[in-house]
């Protein structure tokens, strides 16, 4: 695909290696013609089998996971839309995400990026909020707000929350499009790619310990270049996700 996708998948690969989950010279998960194939292909369910056993609650031979339903995109917020750019979605895509289920019920959401040669698992996550989102938003254009680990969807126009992050930033009725726009704005207007905070290093949010509630910078949530890299390795090493929270 590009120079991105090849970054986060090395990159989620080494993560994965450090959890114990892929052997020390682990090779990268095979690419399929769709990321339903990528994701329920033998050696993904292989490796789900080593990353549902890691903390010893599940026996690697009993986990027997399988991946559940179609893959669905995953939208972060845009930095176009941030920026004001004229026709800027609110959000982009940035990887597909399918459910996978071992045999005691918890999940992982496996993500995909499509390359030259197919689609290619890069990242397990545990939980299954990317699908769990997507099914909540109820055929609106569903999005998250990274920075604030806030989940949304968009209908018409107007901003609807998804989860209790997204309720604290917009309220539990929502808000106009243009009042989001004007939010974001204010929270991440100074933190874009090219910015002076950007050029400081501070760029991606995970090169520190975590700060006190408040944005991380755009360009790590957004996807911009190497800031999906590291949200994609970020992920496996941080993600143990909080309980499922509604509004």
């Amino acid at each position: 695909m590009n120079a991105r996708a090849t970054g986060a998948g090395l990159l989620a690969t080494a993560a994965l290696v450090l959890l114990g989950v892929l052997p020390a010279a682990a090779e990268e998960l095979p690419s399929a013609p769709t990321p339903e194939q990528a994701a329920s292909a033998p050696r993904t369910l292989d490796t789900l089998s080593r990353f549902f056993a890691r903390d010893g609650a599940l026996a690697r031979t009993a986990a027997v996971p399988r991946v559940e339903g179609a893959s669905v995109p995953v939208r972060f917020l845009s930095p176009d839309f941030v920026a004001g750019k004229p026709g800027a979605p609110v959000a982009r895509v940035e990887f597909r995400a399918s459910r996978a289920v071992a045999s005691d019920g918890r999940k992982a959401s496996l993500w995909t990026v499509e390359r030259a040669g197919g689609w290619q698992v890069v990242n397990i996550a545990t939980g299954d909020d990317e699908i769990r989102y997507a099914e909540m938003g109820r055929g609106g254009l569903v999005f998250r707000e990274p920075q604030i680990d806030a989940w949304y969807v968009l209908k018409g126009a107007k901003v609807l929350p998804l989860d209790e992050d997204a309720v604290r930033a917009v309220g539990r009725n929502g808000t106009s499009l243009a009042g989001y726009r004007e939010r974001v704005a204010r929270a991440y207007g100074d933190k874009l790619p090219g910015s002076a905070y950007a050029r400081k290093g501070a760029a991606g949010g995970y090169d520190a310990p975590a700060p006190a509630p408040g944005p991380s910078p755009i360009v790590a949530a957004a996807g911009a270049g190497a800031g999906l890299v590291l949200a994609l390795t970020a992920a496996v090493t941080l993600r143990r996700r909080r309980a499922p929270r509604h509004p």
